[in-house]
């Protein structure tokens, strides 16, 4: 057995006080981001999405955020892959940022739901080629019988587009993450972290709470 027990580390770069933030949730999402993204070398859009299967477990898995603003948090994927079914079946999830350089953690719940087609054909004709083929040509999350199958379906439909535009296949496209909740966690030492919940209230507005560690 390999025993972590001796890991530590001490969170002591920043801290997170409730007369130094906003009232919008996104608003302190967007600070944070931007902070972020402005000097990690790493995708300060990384994000784990969890979702409840069909079978009835929770799964989390690391997808990229592509746009966010007050009406959500968008990500693109099959709709037909297990996350895309898991969604459309219990649109309740959770999506999660771990920014270890600054020591930092939002975690938010909401409902996903598609967004329109013209966003998906937008963001599909922005990707790069390549990328546009693959998402052709992946039926994800299907057993697949080996690489070489999906190798040779990438080759031929090369071909098949090469100097053409791609269409963007119909099951495939984003999702909007419409938060209901967003906690905002700050390490602090001792382990005597700062964690500031905001709840969307009836009116639009949030409700701000601090937690404890």
């Amino acid at each position: 057995m390999k025993d972590l027990s001796n890991y530590r580390k001490s969170y002591d770069k920043k801290e997170l006080l409730t007369s130094a933030i906003p009232n919008d949730a996104m608003q302190l999402f967007a600070q944070w981001f931007q902070e972020v993204d402005a000097i990690t070398s790493d995708e300060a859009n990384a994000m784990t999405v969890a979702t409840v299967g069909e079978d009835g477990f929770p799964k989390a898995r690391i997808v990229l955020l592509k746009q966010f603003s007050d009406d959500g948090f968008v990500f693109f994927t099959n709709y037909d892959s297990e996350k895309g079914k898991a969604m459309l079946a219990h649109p309740q999830v959770c999506l999660s940022f771990f920014w270890h350089d600054f020591e930092r953690q939002v975690i938010i719940k909401g409902i996903a739901q598609k967004v329109t087609e013209e966003v998906s054909d937008n963001y599909f004709q922005s990707r790069p080629h390549g990328s546009q083929l693959g998402a052709v040509v992946s039926n994800q999350s299907e057993v697949i019988p080996s690489r070489e199958i999906l190798e040779e379906k990438l080759l031929a439909l090369e071909k098949e587009f090469e100097n053409k535009a791609v269409p963007r296949p119909t099951n495939w496209g984003g999702f909007v993450v419409k938060p209901l909740e967003i906690e905002f966690w700050q390490g602090r030492p001792n382990r005597l972290h700062d964690r500031i919940r905001y709840r969307l209230k009836e009116n639009a507005s949030w409700e701000i709470e601090r937690l404890a560690p």
